[in-house]
């Protein structure tokens, strides 16, 4: 299984939002120039991460973008289930139904094995990714942006 681009960077936002400093936000501009993506693919990124409650966003002088909850409180199972827009492996009813249908015993072996890929990172949060307070340097030598 391969998460998409969009679960991707919705990891890393999030990570990036867990070692900033209590009451300091982050923008887009700092952190599209830090992981190398276009700026108007991590808006949506934001925007959705936003929608679905794991991150508060702030516009206008000032603003920022902060996680809405404790990171011990985020499970990554959680947030690859509401970033990837499918979680299923294969397609034995797609437009081409496949003719092995009824006989084969492999889609409940891949949906087994997606599951127990689930349940693991359900048990990982957010904080135990992040590994306290140390951040990596690259992030420890960013300006300090919007104290709150």
């Amino acid at each position: 299984m391969q998460l998409t681009r969009f679960t991707d960077l919705s990891l890393r936002v999030l990570m990036h939002l867990a070692w900033q400093p209590d009451g300091i936000t982050s923008n887009i501009a700092t952190m599209a120039k830090l992981y190398s993506v276009p700026e108007n693919h991590l808006v949506k990124v934001v925007h959705h991460l936003g929608k679905i409650g794991l991150i508060q966003t702030t516009r206008g002088r000032g603003g920022g973008i902060r996680l809405a909850r404790p990171r011990t409180e985020i499970r990554i199972g959680q947030v690859v289930r509401l970033t990837e827009s499918t979680l299923e492996l294969v397609d034995c009813d797609g437009p081409q139904p496949c003719p092995l249908r009824g006989g084969c015993g492999l889609k409940g072996v891949l949906d087994g094995a997606r599951d127990a890929f689930l349940a693991k990172l359900d048990e990982t949060s957010l904080a135990d990714v992040t590994r306290g307070d140390s951040a990596p340097r690259v992030l420890q030598s960013l300006p300090v942006l919007n104290p709150v």
